[in-house]
């Protein structure tokens, strides 16, 4: 049975811990993020909560790796929370506890898992479980994350390769898991390997689990050529490297949004990446390219200016892109809050059923349209460094002004900035 389509009917929206945490997330910081999102955001269809990268690593202490450090791990080859960070997986219990907790709050639990099997298993050649064959007969040592030294992937081709993936996932099910980000699968700028034979592998694997998962590839930016075996066998698959707050990445993001509109909806988001907002860099880095890990992070608010920000959530809103928050939530000030609130946003994000960009008479000024439930919109996105005014086309409500705009009226929008009008019909 094919799961995909039991899962992602809208594209997902939750809390992830990368951003703020990079690699050192807590059992203590997820719930509290946890909580926070139950009590201020699950109305507003905010609901999945994923623990990011290197869960599995005792002495993680920001999004900068220790190379080739001990992990966790089970007699079957894979990988395990580290106690020290995560103190309820103990006696093998896994996520179990902490996936139940969460579930209690009425929300989601999702994980972050590196393609391929731990290098210390094919070092060890431990067993697999459900198959005779062992760590290093399915391993592909050639094929390496570049920038992490945790796993080597897999060979697809070997007896056993899909039984150890099979029994991953299984007990991912078990632990009640609900939502899987793979990483160093998809395409990057820097490493442009599409793994395709091990995103098949993965499908088939959630589907062997009998549990419902959203997949989510990444990094990116996936090749639009690809979209076909994206759409058969993930959710979501990222349109981009790591977005961070930058303005350039920002802008740069139209684009990707312009190629890949025509494949948006069907149970598969093309996806714009994380929304840097709030406090991040609590434990991680700055994201600061070409050098792919940048610079020691500082705990900081978004580098991102007020319009900048409503630019970004507009148009992750009317491309209908899955929306995870980066920052650590507690930390919110009411203005972030009532971003990632309005209920306008709230309504587009569940109820266009069509969305695109087309042409502008205005300088500098990126639109798109697109049709929800009883309303559509329209959005002037100022992708130019200074105020531009336009003649509104249209007579509604401005959604960030909170006003009646009318037809023919001039309407000055700031550098970065965006005018997002409902339009009743």
């Amino acid at each position: 049975m094919n799961r995909l389509k039991n899962v992602a009917q809208l594209p997902p929206k939750g809390w992830n811990s990368w951003d703020c945490y990079g690699a050192s997330v807590t059992e203590a910081e997820v719930l509290a993020n946890a909580e926070y999102m139950a009590t201020h955001l699950k109305q507003h269809g905010w609901e999945y909560v994923i623990v990011d990268i290197q869960w599995y690593e005792p002495a993680a202490v920001s999004s900068i790796y220790n190379a080739f450090y001990p992990l966790e791990m089970d007699g079957f080859s894979r990988l395990m929370p580290a106690v020290n960070r995560f103190p309820s997986a103990q006696g093998g219990k896994g996520f179990a506890p902490l996936a139940q907790k969460i579930h209690d709050m009425g929300l989601k639990f999702g994980i972050h898992i590196m393609r391929g099997i731990p290098r210390q298993a094919v070092h060890q050649n431990t067993p697999l479980f459900g198959t005779d064959q062992r760590a290093r007969d399915i391993a592909h040592t050639n094929s390496i994350c570049p920038w992490n030294t945790d796993m080597y992937g897999i060979n697809p081709n070997a007896p056993g390769a899909q039984q150890y993936y099979n029994s991953m996932f299984a007990q991912y099910a078990e632990w009640g898991v609900d939502f899987v980000k793979v990483d160093d699968i998809g395409a990057s700028r820097l490493y442009p390997p599409l793994h395709r034979d091990e995103i098949k592998m993965l499908r088939t694997a959630i589907d062997h689990s009998g549990r419902d998962m959203v997949l989510s590839l990444s990094p990116g930016p996936a090749p639009l050529e690809e979209a076909a075996l994206l759409k058969q066998n993930a959710n979501m698959w990222r349109m981009t490297d790591d977005f961070w707050d930058r303005w350039h990445n920002l802008k740069d993001m139209f684009e990707r949004a312009a190629k890949w509109w025509p494949l948006v909806g069907g149970h598969g988001w093309p996806d714009c990446d994380m929304l840097p907002l709030g406090n991040i860099g609590v434990r991680s880095v700055d994201g600061n390219w070409p050098h792919p890990w940048g610079q020691a992070g500082a705990n900081r608010m978004t580098r991102f200016t007020k319009d900048e920000q409503k630019t970004m959530m507009t148009l992750w809103t009317i491309f209908r892109s899955p929306m995870f928050f980066g920052g650590e939530l507690r930390n919110n000030d009411e203005w972030t809050l009532g971003l990632i609130t309005n209920p306008v946003l709230t309504e587009m994000h569940r109820t266009i059923s069509h969305s695109n960009p087309v042409g502008s008479n205005f300088p500098g000024v990126t639109e798109w349209h697109a049709v929800g439930e009883g309303a559509s919109y329209v959005a002037y996105f100022n992708l130019s460094d200074s105020a531009v005014e336009i003649t509104q086309a249209h007579t509604g409500v401005s959604v960030w002004e909170g006003k009646p705009v009318n037809k023919g009226a001039k309407t000055s929008i700031p550098a970065h900035g965006v005018e997002l009008v409902k339009i009743f019909v």
